[in-house]
């Protein structure tokens, strides 16, 4: 256990920097975790899956000569038409169903879809090389790879436009009407069908930018997708569903916490240490549900 970024303020700085700019990518991802979960009521644990699929087609670019950051643009449109096949064959069969079932469901697609990565790109560890080179803060002491701020950037456009477009597009209208009521939506003429299919899709092609993304952050491997449906997990229980601010808000705690963790106990207990602050934040929120029923009795 490393205690000297408490001894040194500046290296406080570069790790609240850095998980501020990470936990903005993993914001991204848990969005698009929210709304489809706000909206179909379906638990997707094949979410990490569907990222690190985006990844690999941005890096298939890559070693086709095309730079991987222009996988933000092709990596979401495939990805959107993957989510709606995925929705078609699969999904469309869970809606509505116990939430267990989902699970049960979309575990089935993280399972295929993990062999089917391997079998197609391999099981080396990737990386997409952007070349983006660094930039210095605070007299050079805080470093800052560009990739992760292009990543960050890149993100909050993505996110902006999207709200933009469930406020004013017909789709997003008749998206946000089912999310309220799917019902009394079908009874004035929404086809939720429809909005189910798109939302897994939408889903999908926001799965595909932060794929895009973190094929030039961090590294790619075809069985790395669990931390990142982890990570959605949490921000989604704590924020709430259709909580974009939360979403944020929580997306780049969490990415602080990580940046911590690394520094303190070691990048071998990066990933860990998500996975014991889920299991704190669901006991407190088990221990905060027994309390509320009390009170309730």
């Amino acid at each position: 256990m490393d205690l000297l970024i408490f001894q040194a303020p500046i290296l406080m700085v570069q790790a609240s920097m850095d998980g501020i700019l990470v936990g903005i990518l993993f914001a991204l991802i848990a969005y698009g975790m929210a709304l489809q979960w706000g909206v179909m009521n379906v638990i997707n644990i094949a979410q990490g899956e569907l990222v690190i699929l985006g990844g690999y087609i941005a890096y298939t670019m890559y070693t086709w000569g095309i730079h991987p950051a222009f996988g933000v643009i092709v990596s979401p449109i495939i990805m959107f038409f993957i989510g709606w096949l995925l929705y078609k064959l699969v999904i469309n069969k869970v809606v509505d169903r116990d939430l267990f079932i989902s699970i049960l469901a979309t575990f089935g697609i993280s399972i295929l879809t993990q062999q089917l990565m391997n079998f197609v790109f391999g099981s080396d560890v990737v990386v997409a090389q952007s070349n983006f080179g660094t930039t210095m803060f605070f007299d050079d002491m805080v470093t800052l790879p560009n990739a992760k701020i292009f990543a960050a950037v890149v993100s909050v456009i993505f996110a902006i436009g999207l709200v933009y477009y469930m406020k004013k597009s017909k789709l997003g209208r008749a998206i946000r009407a089912t999310a309220q009521n799917a019902r009394a939506a079908k009874i004035l003429g929404v086809d939720t069908e429809k909005v189910y299919a798109a939302t897994f899709g939408i889903n999908a092609a926001l799965c595909g930018v932060a794929g895009s993304l973190i094929s030039i952050t961090f590294t790619l491997h075809p069985y790395v997708g669990l931390p990142y449906t982890v990570r959605s997990f949490m921000i989604v229980i704590v924020a709430g569903l259709g909580n974009l601010p939360g979403v944020a808000l929580s997306g780049m705690g969490l990415g602080v916490f990580e940046e911590f963790a690394d520094y303190i106990l070691g990048t071998e207990f990066r990933i860990g240490s998500v996975f014991l602050l889920l299991v704190l934040i669901l006991v407190y929120r088990r221990f905060k549900l027994s309390r509320k029923r009390e009170y309730l009795k």
